[in-house]
């Protein structure tokens, strides 16, 4: 599984020790899904169902999102 992600911000995001969790982690978006990234808001509970191999997008990069196939991994074997 994979997402199609659209990014527009074009420089680093800053984290500090206000972005840590209770336990004292900082949770860093991997899903490109989040409302508030660059910290994860467990939008990516959203994916359980996503196929191996496939990519997919989601409309407005929104878990709540239409989604839908665009395509497979290629994994360049061939």
């Amino acid at each position: 599984m994979a997402r199609e992600v659209t990014h527009e911000e074009q420089g680093p995001a800053i984290l500090d020790e206000s972005d840590m969790g209770d336990d004292d982690k900082i949770y860093v978006c991997q899903c490109g899904l989040s409302d508030s990234k660059p910290l994860c808001d467990g939008s990516h509970n959203a994916t359980p169902d996503e196929a191996d191999g496939v990519v997919y997008k989601y409309a407005n990069d929104e878990a709540e999102g239409e989604r839908r196939e665009v395509g497979e991994l290629d994994d360049g074997d061939e």
